[in-house]
């Protein structure tokens, strides 16, 4: 189940305003190109700003949420026929054979349940042709992005066309590792309304995810360094190799 602030219409709509410097994607896109990637599942595509730059470089590429608000968004977008959207997860994607399926942003980590989790990577891995990569980043713990999630660090008004001035801030929750929760709130100028919605990450050692991996039958090629934020997180690149996954009959 998607959050309120990617499920919630209105706040789907702001996504995009208020975090316009998507620089993030950038090694990402570097990824494909060096991975020779033409057909691309991006898990979790959101409002679609990822999935729509590859497509803008004739990448064959499927988008697959469970908000169907933010989807909307991805919908009416300027190219959005280019790009297969769907709504659900990656545990039940219709068949595919990409060369390439990512997780950018918060996404692995936004997959707090275990068993979610795994089925995950059991659809991304099945979703790929063999030798196919599964690309994402998660946050490193011992960074404890956390103690930065407060209204003082993170309060900011914007002019949003079409809906005026819009607060924004984030308190943080509750910290209960792996599992850290925190509340975002947006105000609305033009009719005083106030909304919220909470979010739980998990945040997931290095080894962990490596052991999740090799157990669902990748092959860790590496764990890069993401450019924008050096020391920060770790950048997942696994390999489905020839051969079924572990129990497949």
């Amino acid at each position: 189940m998607a959050d309120e602030g990617f499920r919630d219409p209105r706040l789907a709509s702001l996504y995009d305003p208020l975090d316009p410097d998507r620089s993030d994607l950038d090694a990402y896109v570097r990824m494909a190109e060096e991975f020779g990637a033409r057909r691309v599942l991006d898990i979790g595509c959101g409002t679609g700003v990822f999935a729509l730059l590859l497509a803008g470089r004739g990448v064959d590429v499927v988008g697959v949420d469970p908000a169907e608000a933010s989807l909307d968004v991805a919908r009416g977008k300027a190219g959005s026929e280019r790009v297969r959207w769907v709504l659900g997860d990656a545990g039940a994607l219709p068949p595919l054979e990409v060369d390439m399926a990512t997780m950018t942003a918060n996404v692995a980590q936004e997959i707090t349940d275990p068993w979610d989790w795994q089925e995950t990577l059991r659809g991304a891995r099945e979703a790929l042709r063999p030798g196919g990569r599964l690309v994402f980043e998660t946050r490193d713990p011992a960074r404890r992005a956390w103690e930065e999630w407060n209204r003082d660090a993170t309060y900011g008004v914007a002019e949003v066309p079409g809906v005026g001035a819009v607060e924004s801030w984030i308190d943080l929750v509750e910290v209960a590792l792996p599992l850290v929760t925190f509340r975002g709130t947006w105000v609305f100028a033009a009719d005083g309304e106030v909304r919220t919605s909470e979010s739980t990450l998990r945040f997931r050692e290095r080894a962990e995810v490596e052991a999740d991996l090799v157990a669902r039958g990748f092959v860790v090629e590496g764990v890069r360094d993401a450019p924008d934020r050096p020391g920060r997180e770790f950048v997942f690149v696994a390999r489905r190799p020839d051969g079924p996954a572990p129990g497949a009959a």
